[in-house]
């Protein structure tokens, strides 16, 4: 990439941001980052065990310097928590520092690629996990779609093909 623009993946979990990250980081030639393993790498700890011991709100501090940190990098490749977003800051820098691209995917594949996770605190323990990404869905759906340069379905997509069409789309 000739003028080494950072890539800022964003979008619910089970979205693919992870394995299409690296695809693309892959064929870009790019530095590959995701946010949750940087969290778990400087913690020593997994993410859920970070949210049992420091609640969602310590979670986010931790996610925001993080992503302040990363996204301050030239030429990377950045996967972000399903829930990044929610800050302003971090909306903010996102936009300001490279091109977010939006992976969406329906309920129904979040479900399907969740349903064995348990790394994932929101809906580890949920007794309904479908209704728990449905309300955050509905939450942080408008949240993506205010930042997104651009917008990508996943659903029924190998991460290659995602990641050629993102290069396609960004024109590179």
């Amino acid at each position: 990439m000739a003028d080494k623009r950072n890539i800022f993946l964003i979008g619910p979990m089970g979205a693919g941001k992870s394995t299409i990250g690296r695809q693309l980081a892959k064929s870009l030639h790019l530095e590959f980052f995701d946010s949750d393993a940087e969290i778990e790498r400087r913690t020593g700890a997994d993410i859920s065990w970070v949210f049992e011991l420091e609640g969602e709100a310590g979670f986010r501090d931790r996610e925001e310097k993080v992503i302040n940190e990363l996204t301050e990098n030239t030429g990377i490749v950045l996967a972000t928590g399903g829930g990044s977003i929610i800050s302003k800051e971090n909306r903010n820098r996102l936009s300001a520092r490279g091109v977010v691209v939006y992976l969406k995917t329906t309920i129904d594949k979040q479900v399907a690629r969740t349903e064995r996770d348990k790394r994932r605190p929101l809906i580890a323990e949920a007794e309904n996990p479908r209704e728990v990404l449905e309300q955050l869905s509905e939450e942080r759906t408008p949240l993506y779609e205010e930042i997104a340069d651009i917008t990508i379905e996943t659903d029924d997509q190998s991460a290659k093909i995602v990641a050629n069409e993102i290069i396609e789309k960004l024109g590179l």
